[in-house]
């Protein structure tokens, strides 16, 4: 209850930062657009804010640990520890204290139950009252004859209720207005529908539902619907000539006083304010400023109640000689392997160890002598907790006892630790090894060895193409007309002239499209070959980097994961996109080159035609020849 308060407190305080910044900033300025998203964004900031908490951490010094007690090797150096936990009872006596007179049990209140039981009435009465409104709303759209026109519906209803939008429909009585005075009306109302103001009024009645019991989201609704309106005030004044009618409507549309909720209604109160910022001039741009004044308000805000302080202690280094192990509060078994220890009785003890306590056990790399006695082992051993161990013993002579002690750490946790080398065998217990060279690891999440960064594949090189010369029919030299009359030597002389024009001009292409098909063959090769170069590059990349996960697999199978496997299987995925990549590379290229023989086409076929026309004019001149000896 306490969280949920202070959630309250917060959020009120961010909502009226922002109330009072349009209030005292912006309220007078027409920038209304703007501030329309601005009252969004508080309401969006006086929720979403509270719960964006910075975690600050300070580093503190540990307090000194117990020192460890070693364990030690009857052949060589061994890494390991343990930790005794200190224990102390305290005794006490208690103390009884007898009662003569029997105290009356007075009655508390419960304020936290009485403020919830407060807070769900006016939750309910609200949502009740927001279930009414859509109905409401409903019978008066429900059965009515709609106008479909654009993006618009038009009802025009009976009822003597004021205009009003609720996203696409658009609701009047036109029997109560003139023509002139309905047409500012519609315009008023499609801004309203065109921009979606209705999500702003949704919006600010469900935060109002939420925090009914808040005096300043009542003023915060208020302030949204006066700005929607000044927005569809100043939008629909662009469109209407004249604007005093349009004050005048405004004036008129007052006698009515039956609105239906959660719409934008023409009619709102403030209709001074909506006149007077109707004439006024528009404000400079350099007030935008306001708009980021309450920027420092909210970082003062995060800095003085969102930052949460945490205090962690350093962790200190360990040596190489001591080996931390898992904290059991109390043991209930002690395992034990022996030089005897066969092959079977481990497997047993795997599944053993899995079924009755939910530990992982694995032994491996197991060698032993002609006497059957194990002379190097590797055990793999996994905690409830995540806590990993391994332990590798090698030499020549039989491996001797290692126990481990099986118990609950303080969280109630399974957990199995290395106990110490050859110690004292209980009765009745298996009994570990230990050898001449023994390697014990201990693993925590933060231990475990980083994977290698696979390398990045190439990217065909990109640029711009060589300039394509002017095809395009419609820009081509079009081919003179032969003249009507053939015996019209003025007419004849000037179309072979053009003809002739017209032939230089076919020509003169030749020599771009042919420079046009080196420049793209050059292009191409020059970006190939460095493409083709790194992909070398890459490859062998890929390849250092196969070798790097292959010893990132074996680190983790020996040191940390039991059933770590690595699968080259992305590797693959990678090379097969980059040849994909390439096949989408050759088939662009290939396009630009068809579209270049194309191209090619239509300045070949251009040239025939105009070879047919010269061939038509040396026919024409012919018959005219024909013609002048005949006669």
């Amino acid at each position: 209850m306490e969280a949920l308060f202070i959630f309250i407190l917060k959020s009120s305080g961010l909502l009226a930062t922002f109330y009072f910044a349009y209030i005292f900033l912006l309220r007078k300025e027409t920038f209304f657009n703007s501030s329309r998203f601005f009252l969004l964004a508080g309401l969006i900031t006086s929720v979403v804010l509270p719960f964006v908490v910075y975690t600050k951490i300070i580093w503190i010094e540990p307090a000194p640990a117990p020192a460890p007690i070693p364990t030690v090797s009857t052949t060589a150096a061994v890494q390991t520890a343990s930790t005794a936990d200190a224990v102390q009872d305290y005794n006490y006596t208690p103390v009884y204290k007898l009662q003569i007179a029997a105290e009356e049990k007075s009655f508390e209140i419960n304020w936290n139950l009485v403020s919830l039981i407060v807070y769900g009435i006016g939750f309910v009465a609200f949502m009740i009252k927001f279930a009414l409104d859509f109905y409401s709303l409903n019978a008066v759209l429900k059965g009515r004859k709609i106008q479909q026109q654009e993006d618009f519906k038009f009802i025009d209803v009976n009822e003597n209720i004021a205009p009003f939008s609720y996203f696409d429909y658009i609701v009047f009585n036109s029997s109560l207005y003139t023509a002139s005075e309905l047409e500012n009306i519609l315009e008023h109302e499609k801004v309203h529908s065109d921009q979606k103001h209705t999500i702003d009024v949704l919006i600010t009645r469900i935060f109002c539902i939420l925090f009914w019991f808040n005096p300043i989201i009542w003023l915060y609704k208020k302030a949204i619907l006066q700005n929607l309106e000044f927005i569809a005030d100043s939008e629909a004044s662009k469109k209407i000539t004249d604007k005093k009618a349009y004050q005048y409507t405004l004036l008129k549309i007052t006698t009515h006083e039956t609105c239906v909720a959660i719409t934008n209604h023409f009619y709102q109160s403030l209709i001074k304010k909506r006149i007077v910022m109707l004439n006024k001039n528009q404000s400079k741009k350099r007030n935008y400023w306001k708009y980021y004044a309450v920027i420092p308000a909210l970082g003062a805000f995060v800095l003085l109640f969102q930052i949460e302080t945490i205090a962690q202690e350093k962790k200190q280094k360990e040596t190489a000689a001591v080996v931390q192990k898992d904290t059991i509060k109390e043991t209930k078994e002690l395992v034990t392997i022996t030089k005897n220890t066969t092959d079977k009785e481990l497997d047993d003890l795997k599944g053993k160890l899995k079924s009755n306590h939910n530990l992982d056990f694995k032994a491996s790399d197991v060698k032993r002598n002609a006497e059957k006695e194990l002379t190097a082992i590797q055990i793999e051993l996994k905690s409830e907790s995540g806590k990993k161990q391994t332990v590798s013993m090698n030499g020549n002579k039989a491996i001797k006892d290692l126990t481990f002690a099986i118990g609950t750490d303080n969280n109630g946790a399974k957990t199995i630790s290395i106990e110490g080398l050859n110690p004292p065998t209980p009765p009745n217990a298996p009994v570990a090894v230990n050898s001449e060279r023994v390697v014990i690891r201990n693993f925590n999440d933060s231990d475990a060895p980083i994977p290698p960064t696979p390398p990045v594949p190439p990217v065909f090189p990109q640029g711009p193409m060589p300039k394509t010369p002017v095809m395009d029919m419609s820009k081509m030299p079009k081919a003179p007309k032969p003249p009507k009359d053939a015996d019209d030597k003025v007419a004849m002389a000037k179309f072979e002239k053009d003809m002739a024009e017209f032939e230089k001009k076919m020509t003169a292409f030749e020599p771009d499209m042919r420079a046009f098909e080196k420049d793209m063959e050059e292009t191409m090769a020059k970006r190939e070959a460095i493409f083709e170069k790194e992909m070398a590059k890459y490859e062998i990349a890929m390849d250092k980097y196969a070798s790097e996960m292959n010893k990132y697999q074996k680190d983790m199978n020996f040191n940390y994961n039991f059933d770590f496997k690595f699968d080259d299987k992305d590797m693959k995925l990678q090379e097969k996109e980059i040849r994909l990549q390439e096949r989408d590379i050759k088939l662009q290229e290939r396009e630009i080159r068809i579209q270049a023989i194309e191209m090619k086409k239509q300045a070949a076929e251009m040239k025939k035609q105009a070879k047919e026309m010269k061939k038509e004019a040396d026919e024409m001149r012919k018959q005219e020849k024909n013609y002048s000896s005949k006669s």
